[in-house]
């Protein structure tokens, strides 16, 4: 789930073309999922670079497309627990 600081972001047309990008590129497929051979759909695209209230103006972290992964749910959900960001739920 989008924290406050960034909800007004993720309703932004740079953040829709950018999503939008990053499927087309992936071909609609979780990068994590292609890494072991399945192919399941992107659900979410997750920043590598997490993004703050500090850089969350910063075009680098959030709409560079080396900054961001399309995965599946279940990825999405282990990255944030590998990061230890994970805090319940992440809502599409």
């Amino acid at each position: 789930m989008a924290r406050r600081f960034a909800k007004r972001f993720y309703k932004s047309r740079a953040w829709e073309v950018a999503r939008a990008a990053v499927i087309e590129r992936q071909h609609g497929l979780c990068a994590d999922c292609l890494a072991n051979g399945e192919l399941t759909p992107i659900a979410e695209v997750h920043h590598i670079r997490p993004l703050t209230p500090k850089n969350i103006t910063d075009p680098n972290v959030t709409v560079s497309l080396d900054n961001l992964v399309g995965l599946c749910r279940n990825c999405h959900i282990e990255r944030h627990k590998h990061m230890g960001t994970f805090k319940g739920a992440i809502k599409p």
